[in-house]
């Protein structure tokens, strides 16, 4: 669920209405004012959260035609699990979510659908894991769905998200709905509300791969910085299935730690994030990881399994994506 290659700041517009309740666990908010407004005008108006479009904290400097670009409130809903607004600007469509206002989806309008941001690694994936069902757990708005889909056109893709109302407006503003459409080559993205640590979540056989993308509040869920967590979740793959994992910003104040206790810090920065740490306690030796740039959200990112032929993975890649995939390094 959420990053850009540039960053803009960005708060929200309060709500200048009253709430009302058209349905059970939504709450929507309207302004009587217009809209459409230009960051710099809705910078000096808002007063809580920046948009950050990872799921980590990091602030970046606007870009001067950003401070003016003007953008359109579409939909602004409070649900039980989530305060969701969906924004339009001339580039793109965004999700915003929860009290961060952190940028889970993103529907670029230009010809190019990629991101620079982690959503393109996940389009990586399926070169390097067996043939079958790859479920998204944090399905969000789908910004990885669109992009697998697009990349690999006859996958079938089972994506899991726990808020309703969200999966609602996704269809309804981010494109969600033409993803559960076959493709001309089979390909086709199948919808499930519910909890993904419950045993609904598994089919019979398994999966082929698990892409994991969940967050709240800004930060990785806490379950998954638990072995055993992924133990259980391990369940749910296929022989030979993989798991890729956003797993968000290092730890604060850890990094001067590492590099005094060992000479190849570079390699071992792997260990300020605890859900990479919590994967290689569950998998010995069978976790990759890579960081992302500073420019798309330093998240981390890891990958279960052997790491895989490097040339022969990148080769199966379009030009946009091929280069990053030797970033990827296995755990020391």
């Amino acid at each position: 669920m959420m990053m850009v290659v540039t960053l803009f700041q960005l708060r929200l517009p309060p709500p200048i209405c009253c709430y009302s309740s058209p349905a059970p666990n939504e709450r929507r908010y309207h302004s009587t004012a217009a809209h459409k407004r230009s960051i710099k005008q809705v910078k000096a108006l808002l007063h809580s959260g920046e948009a950050d479009y990872s799921h980590n904290n990091n602030n970046n400097n606007n870009k001067p035609d950003e401070e003016d670009e003007e953008f359109q409130v579409l939909t602004a809903v409070q649900t039980t699990y989530n305060k969701i607004v969906i924004i339009d600007t001339p580039k793109s469509t965004l999700l915003l979510l929860d009290s961060t206002h952190n940028v889970h989806s993103m529907l670029n309008k230009s010809i190019s659908k990629w991101t620079g941001s982690y959503w393109d690694e996940f389009a990586t994936l399926p070169p390097v894991v067996p043939p079958g069902p790859i479920a998204i757990f944090g399905l969000g708005g789908g910004t990885a769905a669109h992009l697998m889909l697009h990349l690999w056109p006859s996958l079938q893709l089972e994506g899991w998200e726990i808020d309703g109302i969200l999966i609602d407006k996704s269809r309804d503003y981010l494109g969600l709905r033409d993803l559960e459409k076959h493709t001309t080559d089979g390909g086709v993205l199948n919808i499930h509300i519910g909890d993904v640590f419950s045993p609904r979540a598994a089919i019979s056989g398994g999966y082929a791969a698990i892409i994991v993308d969940l967050f709240a509040e800004g930060k990785v869920l806490p379950q998954l910085e638990q072995a055993a967590t992924w133990l259980e979740l391990n369940d749910k793959l296929m022989p030979n299935g993989r798991f890729m994992v956003n797993c968000g910003a290092g730890e604060e104040g850890s990094a001067a730690m590492i590099s005094q206790n060992d000479d190849s810090s570079m390699d071992d920065t792997w260990r300020l994030n605890a859900t990479i740490r919590a994967l290689c306690e569950a998998f010995p030796g069978q976790v990759n990881w890579k960081k992302m740039a500073k420019s798309a959200g330093e998240n981390y990112l890891a990958l279960t399994g052997p790491l895989p032929d490097l040339s022969t993975w990148s080769a199966a890649l379009p030009n946009e994506l091929n280069s990053g995939v030797n970033l990827w390094r296995t755990c020391n």
